[in-house]
């Protein structure tokens, strides 16, 4: 029956899988005794159920050749684009108070894990809503840290090509001597060795999140945020729940699993020496979120002096445990701010620039991880060549002393990563001039499309001074916003992957 199941289209089990999520909220709208939106979730999951079905029983009938990994590819962009239509059609049905287009923004910017929403104040939907949006988000993220092994890392992809010998998009000919696994069959595979993993800690996250005074509902959705980086909270942001720093020590050790995929699984090793320690991506974003914060910190110091706020010892705690939470959040793309961070920024007087938490955004989380933005392995290649470089200004006949796999990174690898930061400065741009001449200022235009792009939602009400109200975009910035964050999500050169002419010989 499985095996049956494997050989229709990925977008299709996408759909079943969301169809039948689709009464979680259905049964706590039931228990709240909220008719119209347990409706709303029931029907459209027994509609999707029915009509994937049928879809099924006609498609049965044929022979059909098993799904490679550009069609599961494929089938990836058709989820991010085409799946939230559907799972926008109960939102849209129970909130009755909305166009159709805002709940597919708001399914678009859940499933990408991307966190923008459009309903800025939590009364405005109920419960029951916000725990769809809180679980569509964590199934984006699930649905990335399986695609990223069966589907991207076989194409060299989302951050792969930087240590694999074989181009983007293509598969390494050194192993076509050996026969590889099925794209169904590792999707199989991956996914009963991750999900369990997945929930298991997002339960975990939840139980010490509800110990820690928060509501159930607050700290699942919390918990479901945290474990897919998409920052999505019923209550507003960690500042309003009831955890307080407790949720927040804890929300923060969580969050590092965003800076490297050897946190929670070595099946997509990129460095040839084993252990975390030995992750570049990993050493990089620790040095980024002790280093950052740091030099915020003693920037504040500085400013301290002229306000009579150094023997303030626990606001400077303070401070610095906000610094280095909100980094951490932003580095890895959640997009959750510290109940500290107004203390951080106000305690010397001295108020901190967007511009860090853009750049911090941009920078990325780890590999195969459900972090967005340029990602760290890439930030660490760049770095090893600039380095090179600089040594061969010194002296030029020199001979760099790495392994083969370093110069590897540093080389082709440096090259291609160099090519994705040119795509994704490009893509920044162009989103950026689209949404100018669709009536935003630089400065708004800028903060959206950094936060689409690199999937980090929060930004658009953190980054600027005066918080940016999503939902007096026009429908065109909005269909504009939307293009970027699934742009964002599959990145650049996936996309360029799917011009291959071998998908459409098929």
């Amino acid at each position: 029956m499985l095996a049956r199941l494997l050989t229709f289209p990925l977008i299709l089990i996408l759909s079943g899988i969301s169809a039948v999520a689709m009464l979680g909220p259905a049964l706590h709208a039931l228990v709240q005794r909220d008719h119209s939106v347990a409706q709303a979730f029931m029907y459209s999951s027994v509609l999707g159920l029915v009509t994937l079905f049928l879809i099924g029983l006609a498609m049965s009938g044929r022979q059909r050749q098993e799904n490679s990994d550009l069609e599961n590819l494929l089938s990836l962009l058709l989820a991010f684009t085409l799946l939230p239509a559907f799972l926008a059609l109960p939102f849209y049905e129970g909130l009755e108070t909305t166009s159709f287009l805002n709940a597919y923004f708001e399914m678009v910017s859940s499933l990408t894990t991307t966190g923008a929403t459009l309903f800025e104040t939590p009364g405005r939907l109920g419960d029951s809503l916000h725990l769809w949006r809180g679980i569509v988000g964590w199934l984006g993220g699930l649905l990335m840290w399986v695609c990223a092994s069966a589907v991207l890392a076989p194409l060299n992809l989302g951050g792969f090509e930087v240590t694999a010998s074989a181009e983007p998009g293509q598969g390494d000919t050194r192993l076509e001597r050996f026969e590889r696994a099925g794209s169904a069959k590792r999707l199989a595979q991956v996914t009963l060795q991750l999900a369990p993993l997945y929930a298991g800690l997002t339960a975990a996250l939840w139980l010490l999140l509800v110990i820690g005074g928060d509501r159930p509902l607050v700290a699942v959705v919390h918990a479901m945020s945290t474990m897919a980086t998409s920052g999505i909270s019923p209550v507003g942001g960690l500042e309003d729940a009831g955890s307080g720093f407790g949720g927040e020590a804890v929300i923060f050790l969580f969050m590092l699993f965003a800076l490297s995929r050897l946190t929670f699984s070595s099946d997509t090793i990129t460095t040839a020496r084993p252990g975390l320690h030995n992750d570049p991506e990993f050493r990089l974003g620790a040095m980024l979120v002790l280093g950052v914060p740091l030099l915020l910190f003693a920037r504040h110091w500085m400013g301290a002096f002229d306000v009579d706020e150094v023997e303030n010892l626990s606001m400077a705690a303070s401070a610095l445990w906000g610094g280095m939470f909100t980094v951490l959040s932003f580095l890895s793309t959640t997009g959750f701010e510290s109940a500290a961070w107004e203390a951080a920024r106000g305690w010397s007087g001295l108020g901190t620039p967007g511009l860090i938490l853009l750049g911090l955004s941009m920078v990325g989380g780890g590999v195969a991880t459900t972090a967005g933005g340029v990602k760290l392995l890439r930030v660490y290649a760049l770095y090893l060549n600039g380095r090179r470089e600089m040594e061969r200004l010194v002296h030029p006949s020199s001979v760099g002393r790495a392994s083969a796999g370093s110069r590897r990174i540093r080389r082709q690898g440096a090259f291609i990563a160099w090519i994705f930061f040119m795509l994704f400065a490009l893509s920044l741009a162009l989103v950026t001039v689209v949404l100018a001449a669709l009536g935003q200022d630089f400065e708004a235009a800028i903060v959206l499309a950094v936060a689409a792009l690199s999937t980090t939602g929060p930004l658009v009400s953190v980054a600027t001074d005066n918080p940016m109200e999503l939902l007096t975009l026009t429908s065109p910035a909005k269909l504009v916003i939307c293009a970027a964050m699934v742009l964002g999500r599959l990145e650049t050169l996936a996309i360029i992957a799917l011009l291959n002419p071998a998908l459409w010989r098929r």
